[in-house]
């Protein structure tokens, strides 16, 4: 904490979908002698997503919603906009909740304390002063992986004008109450008098959004819940016994939709999936501008755990305490990679320089995240300082590749669970014709471009 100056984090561990223990570390802001402690109040971010899936599922089982309906059937304030490519949406909640409805606007900008938030509709059709562009489709639903919080927030829409009370009251009837969730909110903004709230804080562990101390987040179903490691924990253990058929908060049935993949999406009805076996696993995570929190669930062992952080760096320890839980859990999921010293002057890998370029014809099922986590048409390979390096056209940075093999590297900065990789493949002659990327289950395909090379005499 000290080292990534992060001032305050939480933490539940779930064994066997029960909460064995919560506690809190460090303190609410810098400079205070007040602690975090399992009740804490922390944004979760994104997290909020398969909280509000959660909701509408449970709607789902009472009969109220129907997952694979247009979602027009529902909304009566706001309707899903035609385009020239989708003149005829057919939107479901199934596509928003798997990001697979073809909507933008991955993520939403934070609000401060003394700045005029949106309305819904604002929001929805980017207006001031809301900070995005209109939520709008930009491909066909239902064809392709691309994450959406805008998407989110057209499940948002519907829910107040199915339930016709405000997102904040569906959730407590829906989610909070039935879990006992009682110091959990999506009220937006959080009032200033809330007891026990972990304040925000930047890269250097220093407070922001004063004098309250945390940001207003209007985006309430992508990114508006405030939960304690307790509480949150509790979901997710409720979650996990869902899916195993101890618990009636969701139906097995729906619970196991809800953790299966959407293609060609990773994720399934909110959470992503990854792994199999014991080793299957259900997360997400969640990135407020000063407030970092991950979930995740094993699905047969009913183990898991929730991490809650209050500083932007918090990306960074997460993931360490992330890693060392899995680790301690021991299925092996997303294993340590251990990295080789390679001899980059030999010659046998000058021919892994040029410029790959994406093979369109393999099925967006097959690269699933990587369509939107590596979005590129090419990209450019070269050795620099014995060390591949891969450029994207367009990005004044290059990523350093680490080598886990002759043939096989990972980008240690791509941000990804699991981390990319990439693999070149040669030919029987010797010649290296292409890259595969994968990240998980998901693979993109590059071919060498061979145009630039002389050719053989």
């Amino acid at each position: 904490m000290a080292y990534y100056h992060v001032p305050g984090v939480a933490v539940a561990v779930i064994r066997n979908g029960k909460v064995v223990q919560a506690a809190g570390y460090g303190v609410l802001a810098e400079g205070s002698n007040q602690k975090v402690n399992a009740d804490t109040l922390f944004s979760v971010g994104s997290v909020s997503k398969v909280a509000t899936a959660s909701i509408i599922l449970r709607m789902a089982a009472k009969g109220k919603l129907n997952l694979d309906s247009n979602v027009d059937r529902y909304l009566r304030s706001w309707h899903v906009p035609p385009t020239k490519d989708v003149p005829d949406p057919d939107v479901t909640l199934r596509m928003l909740m798997s990001h697979t409805s073809g909507f933008n606007v991955g993520g939403f900008p934070d609000f401060m304390p003394d700045e005029p938030v949106p309305t819904l509709i604002e929001t929805l059709d980017g207006k001031p002063p809301a900070k995005h562009h209109a939520v709008r489709l930009t491909s066909v639903p239902g064809t392709r992986y691309s994450y959406s919080g805008g998407g989110i927030m057209v499940e948002q829409q519907l829910l107040e004008d199915v339930t016709k009370t405000s997102f904040a009251d569906t959730a407590k009837t829906w989610l909070l109450n039935p879990l006992h969730m009682d110091r959990s909110t999506f009220v937006s903004p959080l009032p200033a008098s809330t007891s026990n709230v972990a304040k925000a804080h930047d890269n250097d562990g220093h407070l922001v959004a004063l004098p309250r101390g945390w940001q207003t987040f209007p985006e309430q179903a992508a990114s508006g819940l405030w939960s304690n490691a307790q509480e949150l924990g509790s979901w997710v253990a409720a979650l996990i016994e869902s899916y195993r058929g101890q618990n009636n908060f969701l139906p097995r049935g729906l619970a196991t939709q809800m953790m299966t993949p959407v293609s060609p999406s990773p994720q399934g009805l909110g959470p992503e999936l990854l792994g199999s076996g014991d080793a299957r696993v259900f997360f997400h995570s969640g990135s407020n501008d000063n407030y970092r929190a991950w979930i995740e669930g094993y699905l047969q062992s009913g183990d898991g755990f929730v991490i809650l952080t209050n500083s932007s760096n918090g990306s960074l320890l997460r993931l360490e305490i992330r890693h060392a839980l899995s680790d301690a859990i021991g299925l092996g999921v997303d294993p340590v990679l251990r990295t080789v010293d390679l001899d980059m002057n030999d010659p046998a890998y000058t021919d892994y320089k040029g410029t790959y370029r994406l093979d369109s014809d393999i099925p967006m099922n097959i690269r699933g995240r990587l369509a939107d986590d590596f979005d590129v048409e090419a990209f450019d390979v070269d050795i620099s300082e014995e060390k591949v390096v891969l450029r994207i056209p367009g990005e004044d940075h290059v990523h350093p590749l680490k080598a886990l093999s002759p043939t096989r590297f990972v980008d240690p900065d791509s941000g990804t669970v699991p981390l990319m990789q990439f693999e070149f493949h040669s030919d029987a002659h010797g010649k290296v014709e292409a890259v595969s990327v994968t990240s998980g289950n998901s693979l993109a395909y590059y071919r060498h471009d061979l145009s630039a090379r002389p050719k053989a005499r």
